[in-house]
């Protein structure tokens, strides 16, 4: 397969897996985990109902109180910060709770309150517990029901209520949990990312070329990625972690919620910003390998590298809602009109940067129908219960200018080596 045939078919399975991980409507849909565990029914309620003992082994909840002057109210205290760096609270409301002659339990649960989010993001959150006796052995059975737009966050709520399962079995059969269970584990990740490679390595040709290819486009993930959790360590997150999904790329996720519109801005902007502190680098590297005689070719790889580390970031640049150009660009710009006109002007500089490199005018179009469509996927957003703190005019600037360095470094390093290799 060509490499511009590959990187089309790679570009069409990145949009529809875009679509459907993000903004996909699913509608209302209900996740459901069932266990079978050898304890008591009653001892199993204690400490799985609404007021029950599930500090002791919830992976999650660190303190259970009752709503003074509220006896359908419960809050729950998380390990999970908020934006101030405090335990992230949660009101939740039981609407029913029951109990039948054969020692079964149930109950249904809603939020009305949350200390990091605004209250609308749970509008349609339920929650439904069940106990029921089987014998000597108790089965439970949890069940999460909410409006979904994008596969990701139903997988992501079906990793949790696993998890969650998953610790009250091993408490309530005094079994030893493992991290190895975890698939943050550093382990599972970088079973992910040779998988990744793998995957990649017959759209570029299997054969030696390819694999390089495979392996350097996995190589500049991880060093996008790690840039934002660079970010995220520099504003304070207690823990940032990378979580690789193949073919789609990697994901950094910080340790708490944004405090301000520049903390969003940076930790988006580092991504990129990393990566671009590696431009003059491997084009020096280059240019003294150029100039130096030597029994291998390093030149080759070096340009390689270059194009695809300057490629996949100014694709992460680009303005489009959740692509890490339109984080920036919405914090930067207070109003709708400048942040269209600074949107015009990053996509015709990428566009320009395409005919420069020889581009035909359909792949132009092209392209910019695919930033088009790009920029229309839309996902829940999850509204902070408090407005972000407002940029100074100093950090806007600062951004902006760290933004067009980023974005300039990025299409030199590509023009650079796209001239060299295709001359």
């Amino acid at each position: 397969m060509a490499s511009h045939q590959a990187a089309l078919f790679l570009l069409v399975i990145n949009l529809g897996l875009l679509w459907l991980m993000m903004a996909a409507p699913l509608g209302r849909r209900s996740i459901r985990v069932t266990r079978v565990l050898n304890a008591r029914a009653e001892e199993v309620w204690n400490i799985t109902r609404p007021a029950g003992d599930m500090t002791a082994w919830h992976p999650s909840v660190i303190a259970v109180e009752p709503v003074e002057g509220a006896p359908d109210r419960v809050e729950f205290a998380y390990r999970h910060p908020d934006r101030h760096g405090r335990p992230t609270r949660r009101i939740m409301a039981v609407d029913r709770a029951a109990m039948t002659a054969g020692a079964s339990f149930s109950c249904d649960l809603r939020i009305v309150a949350d200390s990091a989010l605004d209250v609308s993001y749970w509008k349609g959150y339920r929650e439904h517990r069940t106990v029921e006796r089987l014998g000597l052995d108790t089965r439970v059975t949890f069940e999460i029901t909410d409006d979904y737009r994008g596969l990701a966050p139903y997988l992501f709520r079906l990793f949790l209520l696993r998890r969650e399962m998953t610790a009250l079995k091993n408490h309530v059969e005094e079994r030893a949990s493992s991290s190895l269970a975890h698939f943050e584990h550093p382990l599972w990740q970088a079973v992910l990312m040779i998988g990744s490679t793998l995957m990649l390595w017959p759209f570029f040709g299997l054969n030696e070329a390819g694999l390089m290819i495979s392996i350097f486009l996995t190589l500049v993930i991880v060093l996008h990625e790690l840039g934002h959790m660079i970010a995220y360590r520099t504003f304070g997150h207690p823990s940032a972690r990378m979580i690789f999904v193949p073919l789609l790329g990697g994901i950094a996720i910080g340790g708490r919620p944004y405090h301000s519109r520049f903390e969003v801005a940076t930790c988006a902007l580092m991504g990129a910003g990393v990566s671009a502190l590696l431009v003059p680098i491997l084009i020096a590297a280059h240019q003294s390998a150029d100039g130096v005689g030597h029994g291998f070719d390093t030149d080759g790889p070096i340009l390689v590298f270059l194009v695809i580390l300057g490629g996949f970031n100014l694709l992460n640049l680009l303005p489009t809602y959740r692509f890490d150009g339109g984080q920036v660009l919405r914090q930067i710009f207070e109003t709708e009109r400048l942040l269209a006109v600074a949107s015009f002007i990053v996509t015709a500089a990428i566009l320009w940067t395409g005919w420069r490199l020889g581009l035909s005018y359909t792949m132009l179009i092209g392209s910019l129908a695919v930033f088009t469509l790009l920029s229309l996927i839309k996902t829940k957003n999850a509204k902070p219960r408090a407005e972000l703190v407002p940029m100074t005019p100093a950090e806007r600037l600062m951004t902006g200018f760290g933004y067009y360095a980023a974005l300039s470094i990025h299409i030199y390093g590509l023009i650079y080596s796209c001239r060299l290799l295709f001359p």
